[in-house]
């Protein structure tokens, strides 16, 4: 295939692909069985999932064929956001629907689970073997006394041990929570204190770049700081014993016990995820068994296109909700493979490597890692065998548009490449991948069904082609049932309904095109707005970052009390660059002429690093606040940092300023 041009797309599915997808088949039978329209592909379908709510979320549940144990009495009982309620009067439980390809006999004895660790061997675990560890597992829960809604913890790394913790506690009708073990104390504390966890499902340290970290002492501070927990696991995988006072894991999984299903309300909480939390404490995100199941299947069925013949591999960690994104390929039959180790060791090609190895049909990544590859000079599809991957899929920022180029010019020309955008707030996507229609350089392909994704103006008013607000105008199953410990809904509210009242506002700057496919521009509560011209941060990112030697950089926009605008421009050098004049002269050329002459930096100044979340976004409004003055305790919560010692640099940059 010859490169794009500006209209022309970079890919486009072949016919056969075509008919073949999951989505167009079940365009087909809702069509026959729902109504829904027969012709006019995606775009049709998309229209009638958002304008006929309630028919396509029913078409979903029987499409997947949700075991309900005791039926709904209607698909949506209130739509009011927030707080619509969905399938009322329903039961079912999610383990069930996870496990459940462990009772074909044929696939029982067929890896459910590959994990690999930094060593790169393989473990397989079977389907029947992850159905007998999670059943045994959740009777030593029910023993322990875990009764549903109880909240089980870990503090985990990416091991089929944690899928096992998981799975169990759904089938309790536990609320799962979990952090990875590079979380310091104060960070996990900050999340599983607000809770209060019964259980805690813990490691003895983990393996990170080819080194063994200790957690012995971070364990111990969790048992004394959680007084709720009624039992500590042991998970021993340095190979240490149980501390005194723990269980240890393998007496609680040798048993061959058949699990026993919970059935809980369609809308029993399965799990908590935090925000980055980067002022106050984290926000503690509840979502429902039901909802996730719908949206997952949905999400990972058609628009991932997954199914028994897939192998799914998404570098992630416990502490994101990629995670659990990736744990619900289970619904779908496929098997999921669980990597725990550092993305760039021994080399920046590390997660090449492991795609060619499990065989991964779809591999998902972080924009920031395509774009760390394309500078390292690697070539992928030159050195793996990368036969089997037929999607790479990329999120946690938007991918630069060079992404698009170095992905189809160095892994396959025939490649899918999924850009996709979502959130924490809901797990799973609001637009990205649909195996049926082509993909433009820069752009995320659609809306995801059922999601009514459009792009507004301060009053309300939907753009297209045009920067705006990035808002859902109807409800999805997986947006949170509520907040921990907000009683009244009020912090739910004001973090996504306070602007625009009963619609979604999720905070990112968006652009739907005229041929319905979306671009992705960066938050929008830390959007560059000047002389009244607004550009999101991720522009001047994959703008400046294309420059050899620059590693990461990091922009703040500062209305100033006197109605000035200071725009600086923070790099972080790559290792023997200087930031000198031609540098200086370089970088501002780069944003003149790529982008717009009024978003040149006033300042481009040399930092040590850029600071971001435990999740690995770059921290802009907390820099914001230090540079407006604000205390560095009341801008930031430290817990939620990966090194609290950088903003330092922006809290004394201030004080120089103010002096």
């Amino acid at each position: 295939m010859t490169a794009a041009t500006p209209d022309a797309p970079l890919w486009q599915p072949s016919p056969e692909r075509i008919e073949a997808a999951a989505v167009t088949r079940f365009q087909s039978w809702a069509a026959s069985r729902f109504g829904a329209p027969a012709e006019g592909g995606y775009a049709a379908l998309h229209r009638w999932s958002v304008d006929e709510l309630d028919t396509f979320w029913q078409a979903v549940a029987e499409w997947f064929d949700i075991r309900f144990s005791t039926p709904y009495e209607s698909v949506l009982g209130d739509r009011t956001m927030p707080g619509a309620t969905w399938f009322p009067g329903a039961t079912l439980n999610y383990a069930e629907h996870a496990l459940r390809t462990a009772e074909d006999p044929a696939r029982a004895d067929t890896p459910a689970l590959l994990y690999v660790d930094e060593t790169h061997t393989q473990v397989p675990i079977s389907w029947a073997d992850l159905r007998r560890q999670v059943g045994a597992l959740a009777a030593e829960l029910r023993a322990i006394g875990v009764t549903p809604g109880d909240r089980v913890s870990g503090y985990l790394p990416n091991i089929p041990q944690a899928v096992v913790a998981f799975l169990a506690t759904a089938a309790v009708g536990g609320v799962w929570t979990s952090c990875a073990p590079d979380f310091g104390a104060r960070s996990v504390l900050d999340r599983f204190q607000q809770i209060e966890p019964v259980v805690l499902f813990t490691v003895d340290g983990y393996r990170y770049g080819g080194k063994e970290h200790d957690r012995t002492e971070t364990v111990a501070e969790l048992r004394r700081e959680l007084p709720t927990l009624r039992a500590v696991v042991h998970i021993p995988l340095l190979g240490t014993d149980a501390p005194e006072g723990a269980l240890a894991w393998a007496a609680l999984t040798s048993a061959d016990t058949e699990p026993v299903f919970e059935q809980v309300p369609f809308d029993h909480p399965l799990w908590v995820l935090y925000s980055s939390g980067t002022t106050g404490l984290p926000k503690a995100i509840v979502q429902s068994q039901g909802g996730i199941l719908l949206e997952h299947f949905k999400q990972l069925g058609l628009h991932c296109d997954l199914g028994p013949e897939d192998r799914f591999f998404w570098y992630t960690s416990t502490g994101w909700m990629m995670w659990n994104f990736l744990v619900s390929g289970l619904l779908t039959g496929t098997t999921v493979v669980l990597y725990d180790g550092s993305p760039g060791y021994p080399d920046v090609s590390a997660q090449w490597r492991i795609a060619e190895q499990t065989g991964a049909t779809l591999y998902g990544t972080s924009a920031a890692y395509v774009m760390a590859c394309r500078k390292a000079g690697i070539h992928p599809g030159r050195d793996f065998d990368l036969s089997r991957v037929q999607c790479v899929a990329t999120t946690g920022s938007p991918l630069p548009p060079d992404g698009f180029r170095w992905l189809h010019d160095e892994v396959a020309d025939d490649l899918w490449i999924a850009s996709v955008s979502g959130g924490t707030d809901v797990c799973s996507c609001f637009a990205g991948a649909v195996p049926t229609l082509p993909v433009h350089i820069g752009e995320l392909q659609a809306p995801c069904l059922g999601t009514d994704l459009q792009s507004w103006d301060p009053s309300g008013k939907p753009l297209t082609n045009e920067v705006g607000e990035l808002v859902v105008t109807n409800p999805l199953p997986s947006m949170p049932i509520r907040f921990w410990n907000d009683p009244d809904g009020s912090r739910y509210h004001d973090s996504y309904f306070d602007m625009y009242p009963g619609v979604w506002r999720h905070g990112d700057w968006i652009t739907i095109t005229d041929r319905g496919s979306v671009v992705i521009h960066g938050r929008s509560d830390s959007t560059l707005n000047r002389q009244g011209v607004r550009m999101g941060s991720a522009d001047i990112y994959e703008a400046v970052e294309r420059l050899p030697e620059i590693r990461e950089s990091l922009v703040i926009g500062l209305e100033e009390p006197d109605g000035g605008y200071w725009m600086p421009l923070f790099v972080h050098l790559t290792e023997g660059a200087t930031l000198d004049d031609d540098l200086r002269v370089a970088i501002k050329a780069t944003i003149r002429e790529n982008l717009s002459p009024r978003h040149v930096p006033d300042e481009v100044i040399e930092v040590p690093a850029i600071p971001h979340t435990l999740t690995g976004k770059r921290i802009e409004v907390p820099v914001k606040r230090l540079l407006q003055g604000t205390e560095l305790a009341k801008a930031v919560n430290p817990g939620s940092v990966d090194n609290l010692d950088l903003l330092h640099f922006y809290a004394d940059l201030a004080a120089k300023r103010r002096a």
